[in-house]
């Protein structure tokens, strides 16, 4: 049985970190003696001329769930936004908080997982900090996250960009991580076969770009799902927006669960789903893109932006009628990312 994680200082806390993360995110190019990371700007410029950058923090419960952990979450969190910006990821910084006796393995399998999702996403993990407290001063283990990136010469993405006719699209089902993470937690007698669709979106959204240079404004919808995003755009656009239900894709699995709990999956959590706002004329262009990627095969356009009220959003209903999807207040699933 593998031993819990005391709490440890000096040359003890120096062997733990060597062991778990620097083994874990080892990198033939970085120089892990200093305490920070240096770039060559020169080499960053190649990408670029704006720097993009990122943090968020992921406090998941439970840490590790179908589809992914806290691990994945975090990474792909931090490449998605910079990603989602227009940006070409490039390096990652990650602080992690360790509860005193979390199992041994279950730290390596985070740090091996955060490993993985950095490898996919073309990314490094170039410094971090490390902590161990004691029981009951965090919940098991708690990651922050920051990011680096390049945005190219000519992508403008902008919250405020979104124009009356422009197309909105996301790349696929809504609502399975926030299902994922309440199905898995103990005190639900569920069974749905779930899971997580965590996952780095460069690549994916990099092809976005490259079929639809006109695209307006792209945002990852996690906290407060998608129905959050619709609500943001309209906002900082100053634009009205109606989508369809009939072409909201949602899975049976995620809407049965959701409908015995009293939940809407449009405001659930996505790990690795993103909305953008595309011209008209290039929506096509757009589809045929996502669609050829994995990630990106059931995309689908659910509505458009128009000259009504700003800041208003729709959804017209399938048996008629027209409801207003307003922003959450608070979150409707707690510790989903």
């Amino acid at each position: 049985m593998s031993p819990g994680i005391p709490v440890v200082f000096g040359t003890a806390m120096h062997d733990l970190i060597d062991d778990v993360f620097v083994r874990s995110f080892e990198n033939e190019d970085r120089d892990i003696g200093n305490d920070h990371a240096r770039f060559e700007l020169a080499a960053l410029a190649q990408h670029g001329d704006r720097l993009a950058f990122t943090t968020d923090s992921y406090v998941v419960d439970p840490i590790v769930f179908p589809g992914g952990d806290i691990g994945t979450l975090a990474v792909c969190g931090a490449v998605n936004d910079l990603a989602a910006g227009g940006a070409t990821p490039l390096f990652l910084r990650c602080s992690v908080i360790v509860e005193e006796g979390l199992r041994v393995d279950t730290v390596h399998t985070i740090a091996a997982s955060m490993a993985l999702a950095a490898h996919r996403s073309n990314v490094c993990i170039v410094t971090g900090d490390t902590k161990i407290v004691e029981r009951g001063a965090c919940d098991k283990i708690f990651i922050t996250t920051a990011g680096i990136g390049v945005i190219p010469s000519g992508i403008g993405l902008d919250i405020g960009a979104v124009r009356d006719g422009d197309v909105l699209i996301v790349n696929g089902y809504l609502g399975d991580h926030g299902a994922t993470i309440l199905a898995t937690r103990g005190d639900l007698v569920i069974d749905a076969p779930i899971a997580s669709d965590s996952a780095p979106l460069g690549d994916l959204i990099a092809r976005l770009l490259r079929a639809a240079p006109g695209t307006r404004f792209i945002r990852a919808a996690t906290r407060g799902g998608m129905a959050s995003v619709l609500s943001e755009i309209a906002v900082g656009s100053r634009i009205a927006i109606e989508i369809d239900e009939r072409a909201t894709p949602v899975r049976k699995p995620v809407k049965e669960f959701c409908e015995i709990l009293g939940l809407d999956p449009l405001y659930l959590a996505n790990g690795g789903k993103f909305v953008a706002a595309v011209p008209p004329e290039q929506a096509t262009a757009a589809l045929c893109a996502l669609r050829a990627h994995p990630l990106g095969s059931d995309a689908c356009e659910i509505g458009r932006a128009w000259a009504g009220e700003p800041g208003r959003v729709t959804m017209r209903m399938k048996f008629g009628g027209t409801r207003i999807l307003d922003r959450f207040i608070g979150e409707q699933l707690s510790r989903s990312c």
